[in-house]
């Protein structure tokens, strides 16, 4: 069973950073893509990054395409969204998300708790 933990949410200006983590575990994680979508107040959740832990691909939301970066770090098991340029529209609950594949409209099978970031003016 893939378990997924968040963290590194909280308050941030705009044009400011963030950093999340999402540090997994179960079974070994070469054949997954994982991810980071976002849900912000009244509106859908939506696909912000995808990662394919085996090959390093990343895709983006055009929304996020240059502000933000996906990355991996095998030895911890852990997927990070390296956000900067934050804008207010960034404020959302980021799920992290893992699966053998993530659609884009329905991410993959696991879901973290999430963890909120907040954007002030």
């Amino acid at each position: 069973q893939v378990q997924l933990e968040e963290s590194g949410g909280g308050l941030a200006q705009a044009g400011g950073s963030l950093r999340l983590s999402c540090h997994a575990s179960g079974p070994p994680f070469s054949r997954y893509v994982m991810g980071w979508f976002r849900q912000a107040p009244e509106k859908d959740r939506e696909f912000v990054a995808a990662l394919k832990w085996s090959t390093s691909w990343t895709h983006y939301a055009d929304s996020v395409k240059g502000r933000f970066t996906i990355s991996r770090d095998s030895d911890k098991n852990a997927i990070y969204l390296q956000m900067d340029n934050l804008k207010p529209e960034d404020t959302a609950v980021y799920y992290c998300n893992a699966g053998d594949a993530i659609s884009t409209q329905h991410g993959g099978e696991y879901w973290g708790q999430g963890t909120q970031v907040i954007v002030s003016s």
